[in-house]
């Protein structure tokens, strides 16, 4: 998502969190772009990331895939893109990590701007790789 961010509304964006019980009504320096999920409307039909590209008219073919898989991993849809439940398994395990919220944040954003990348098209994938004599 950092890509998204950085890439289609400004490329020099910090992220901060703020505490919990954050009156958001009140937060009036930058632009909140995540809320406590008990703040958001995320159905079946739509999710935070999905709010986030039309909140900012984002309609790159990329994003739009990715918000499908992210959907799917957030909100268990009728027809779930297949890469929602990998995603939902990686977020999870984040999370039972231990991690502070900006930690998960920062090795997340690496994930996603993967997953932009490879939903672009911009390149194949390859079969098999080999790194130190290990198959993948």
């Amino acid at each position: 998502m950092s890509l998204a961010i950085r890439k289609f509304i400004d490329p020099a964006a910090e992220f901060v969190f703020l505490p919990r019980n954050t009156d958001w009504a009140k937060v009036d320096n930058g632009i909140v772009s995540m809320f406590p999920i008990a703040s958001s409307a995320i159905t079946a039909r739509t999710c935070r990331f999905n709010s986030f590209l039309k909140k900012y008219g984002l309609t790159d073919p990329a994003l739009i895939l990715l918000g499908e898989i992210v959907r799917a991993a957030d909100s268990y849809p009728n027809k779930p893109h297949r890469a929602g439940e990998g995603l939902r398994w990686i977020a999870h395990g984040f999370s039972a990590l231990g991690l502070s919220d900006p930690e998960i944040l920062e090795r997340e954003f690496i994930l996603y701007d993967a997953c932009i990348e490879n939903a672009g098209g911009r390149r194949q994938p390859e079969k098999a790789s080999t790194r130190a004599g290990v198959a993948f």
